[in-house]
């Protein structure tokens, strides 16, 4: 008997009324909290307003595809033991956890980031990743760099 790894809620998932997208959809209930969907739902519409005032040349859906896939990494680093020491193993991500990352790291950088609306931080959060900058995308370039740090015990990956 073979058991499935994953739920079904990639399957279940409803795409967002205004855009259409399973992306968007995901996105807002990552960042929800307390189950307060129609609150981040509003905080991430403005968002996207702010972002097509300040972005003329692109659609703001656009500008939230390509930050979400500016985000995603390519490899990290993970624990593996081996014959009593814990080595830090560069592997490459899966393209579920590479959304999920990108997602975690984008929420993480709006939700530490002080003075500002969360509207407002969501919007230049995305729009910095957008470029290629922002905190989120720091991350991204850390884990990539403890993943070339330790190229050296790659040979260790299963």
């Amino acid at each position: 008997m073979a058991f499935k790894k994953f739920t079904a809620s990639e399957d279940t998932l409803a795409p967002d009324p205004r855009f259409g997208s399973k992306l968007v959809s995901k996105f807002v209930n990552c960042i929800m909290w307390d189950g307060k969907k129609s609150v981040v739902t509003r905080v991430f519409y403005d968002a996207m307003e702010i972002i097509a005032k300040k972005i003329k040349d692109a659609p703001p859906l656009d500008v939230f595809n390509k930050a979400v896939e500016n985000v995603k990494p390519l490899i990290e680093v993970r624990s593996r033991r081996i014959g009593g020491a814990n080595y830090q193993v560069p592997m490459q991500v899966t393209s579920r956890r590479q959304l999920s990352l990108a997602i975690r790291w984008i929420r993480d950088a709006v939700r530490s980031g002080k003075g500002s609306t969360t509207t407002q931080r969501l919007a230049d959060e995305l729009m910095s990743a957008y470029k290629g900058e922002g905190a989120a995308m720091q991350t991204r370039e850390n884990v990539h760099r403890m993943a070339e740090a330790n190229k050296a015990f790659a040979h260790f990956a299963w």
